[in-house]
């Protein structure tokens, strides 16, 4: 749906992408995350037709951006991280303008834009507010406004920039629901600073780092390729001696090394074990099979992983460009 190969951006001798290549299918949430800087609005401007790319490509629903500008942007809709409203307006008659902006004005339309804003109201949960004027809104449900004109024509693909910026907890979650509930059935590219909503949203994650893709893929994926050796700590009810429960654990296939890390004397007791990179479900089973296997109840296993922010810490430290 979205092929993008050796893009570059440049203003004046400065490169704001530099060789940037991904693609997004259909049904999928791509997550554009790195710092201010990056390159994650600028990729966004190319991709909308704001800009045009220095050099390489882009492809939308098989519209080259450069060669059928007015094409790539029939099939998208867009929500820049400023949402562009005209408060004084009430939420049907702005959608009415919006629709009529895409195409689907004039009176031969008009069955076709009522039926195409009922559904983005629909779609939005805005119903109950169609008759208010977008002054009157709160942030949360001017998000949503913004969100039904950018499907309002039923694109293919939606790129949303901040879509959550600014908004209470509440807010942040019901606009997460219905991005969710859009990227089901479109492709959807969202540029975010909350690193929570990479987590919550995205099935695929680029992260960028001055112009340039640092890592690329699920965030699971991206995690597993940086994550070292991995820690587990277990607590185990019923140990008769600890020290040969100790001895039992490093026995285990792929235990680097395991610890006592709590007491354990007329209580459970706490092991911290170490897993070789890539074995700690392995290492997880053992540590079962050895607890069931020695009459033990093991009350509680739990694993560290790089978290999203430890992730884009590693990848994203500032670095003098090449």
């Amino acid at each position: 749906m979205i092929e993008v190969s050796a893009l570059v951006k440049r203003y004046g001798p400065f490169e704001a992408v530099r060789g940037v290549s991904f693609s997004v299918g259909s049904g999928k949430v791509l997550g554009l995350l790195g710092p201010n800087g990056a390159g994650k609005t600028t990729i966004m401007k190319v991709l909308t037709g704001y800009h045009r790319p220095s050099s390489g490509r882009a492809v939308l629903d098989g519209r080259d951006v450069v060669e059928d500008p007015e094409g790539v942007k029939a099939s998208l809709g867009y929500l820049p991280e400023g949402v562009p409203l005209y408060l004084d307006m009430t939420v049907a008659e702005y959608l009415e303008f919006a629709a009529s902006a895409r195409g689907l004005g004039g009176k031969e339309r008009r069955a076709d834009r009522k039926a195409a804003i009922e559904r983005a109201v629909d779609a939005c949960g805005l119903s109950g507010v169609a008759g208010v004027r977008l002054e009157r809104l709160s942030k949360g449900f001017r998000q949503r406004v913004g969100l039904a004109q950018a499907i309002v024509h039923d694109p293919a693909i939606l790129i949303l920039d901040e879509p959550t910026t600014g908004l209470d907890p509440n807010q942040i979650l019901e606009i997460r629901s219905l991005i969710r509930s859009l990227g089901a059935r479109k492709t959807v590219i969202l540029s975010t600073h909350i690193l929570q909503e990479v987590e919550a949203l995205c099935s695929e994650v680029i992260i960028l780092n001055e112009g340039l893709i640092v890592a690329q893929g699920s965030a699971e994926a991206i995690g597993a390729g940086l994550q070292g050796d991995e820690r587990l700590e277990c607590v185990v009810k019923g140990v008769a001696d600890p020290a040969e429960a100790l001895a039992s654990i490093r026995a285990i296939p792929s235990v680097l090394s395991a610890e006592p890390a709590g007491p354990g004397t007329g209580g459970p007791a706490r092991f911290a074990v170490t897993a070789g990179k890539g074995r700690g479900d392995a290492v997880a089973e053992g540590l079962f099979d050895w607890a069931a296997a020695s009459g033990a109840k093991l009350l509680e296993l739990r694993r560290e992983r790089l978290s999203m922010e430890d992730i884009f810490v590693r990848l994203t430290r500032e670095e003098p460009r090449l």
